[in-house]
């Protein structure tokens, strides 16, 4: 254990072992910096390693698209980053239209992203979705298509970042809760259940608890803990390859090539951030089970192994923190994915270097700022 009356040091402390805390402390290492991580849990516990698993540039905000096709450029060479491709297969994911209102709003997003420079998503209409995935109930009638998505493992991506990370000299320390952050004489004090650390940067990445670190800092944001459930089935016949989303209903589906089937697709229940664990709504579970069935009938008496949650942080307008701080030099923060910052994951420990060694970006990240909140709390702070 640390000495509580001398400090440990290090470059750049990482609050938070999520994929985006190993993923900045690895790409921090490998530019020269000592970094250490203080996880209060087992790293990937909550939301990186309980996530679906979608590698989606499909279906992102305005704001994200081109960061998330960056990002999907390093999963297909995963393997370079990290020594691992995590089981990333690249699938494809089709989002589905069950009627033609719901085709007329893929056609007007598919229309919208064109006049943005972007052309990864394409109309396909109800033949072309047969070709894709035969088994489709016929209802169909058309939808998105990105050929190049796909998934991945959560928890392999979390241990091959987590590894690599090691290898490159990260130190990581689990069960080691992290207290309270103060800046002092141009640097950090972190006091942790290990101890005391102290360095010039911390990365605050700490997932639906980063809330509190910002405050700390003097920036207070609403963070939103929510819980979000998946389940997986039994074993069946292959009959899907690409990830399955819809239009008009929540769903994020797909087969595994054991033949599982994971199910999920923004399904909350209630999360008890203190606590930190979930409680499962078994009616939303079912819910979620008949769009299952819906849309594909064969399934109907599929057993169901396992369903289980974890913790994800939400923002308010649903896109996330990725900035330096507002308030203190030597902060960044990557926080508030809401519930889709997994396929972010490779791009954003990369960013987050950028920001703690060079001060800017290479990518566009200017509206993850997280001054704008206060912003629009106030909105005479945006004059100047």
């Amino acid at each position: 254990m640390t000495s509580a009356s001398k400090p440990a040091g290090a470059d750049v402390v990482v609050i938070g072992g999520g994929l985006h805390g190993l993923s900045s402390a690895l790409h921090l290492a490998r530019r020269g910096a000592r970094v250490v991580v203080l996880e209060r849990d087992m790293c990937g516990r909550h939301a990186s390693g309980v996530n679906a698993g979608g590698v989606r540039t499909l279906g992102r905000h305005d704001a994200e698209i081109a960061l998330s096709l960056a990002s999907r450029d390093l999963w297909v060479r995963l393997a370079e980053l990290v020594g691992d491709d995590a089981g990333f297969v690249p699938s494809g994911q089709l989002k589905v239209a069950e009627s033609e209102a719901e085709l007329a709003e893929c056609s007007a997003r598919v229309v919208h992203l064109q006049s943005l420079g972007f052309r990864h998503e394409v109309m396909v209409d109800a033949c072309a979705v047969r070709d894709l995935v035969p088994s489709l109930a016929r209802h169909v009638v058309g939808g998105i298509w990105v050929e190049h998505d796909g998934h991945a493992l959560p928890f392999r991506a979390v241990t091959a970042f987590r590894l690599a990370a090691q290898k490159a000299g990260v130190e990581i320390r689990e069960q080691c809760a992290v207290r309270r952050i103060e800046h002092r004489d141009g640097q950090w004090d972190i006091e942790s259940a290990g101890g005391r650390w102290r360095a010039p940067q911390v990365v605050n990445a700490a997932g639906a608890w980063a809330g509190e670190f910002a405050r700390q800092a003097g920036e207070p944001v609403r963070v939103e803990p929510r819980g979000l459930m998946l389940m997986v089935t039994q074993s069946v016949p292959a009959f899907v390859k690409p990830v399955l989303g819809a239009t008009g209903r929540p769903l994020s589906f797909k087969q595994f090539s054991n033949g599982t089937v994971v199910i999920g697709g923004a399904l909350e229940c209630t999360a008890d951030v203190t606590a930190r664990q979930c409680v499962l709504d078994f009616p939303q579970l079912g819910t979620s089970a008949h769009t299952v069935t819906d849309l594909f009938p064969h399934l109907q008496h599929v057993v169901v192994n396992r369903a289980w949650a974890g913790i994800e942080g939400f923002m308010p307008d649903g896109i996330p923190v990725i900035s330096r701080s507002s308030t203190h030099e030597g902060l960044v923060h990557a926080f508030g994915f809401s519930a889709h910052g997994f396929e972010l994951g490779p791009i954003v420990g990369s960013v987050v270097a950028e920001l703690v060694c060079e001060g800017r970006s290479t990518h566009d990240i200017d509206a993850f700022r997280i001054g704008r909140f206060a912003a629009a709390a106030h909105p005479q702070l945006d004059a100047h």
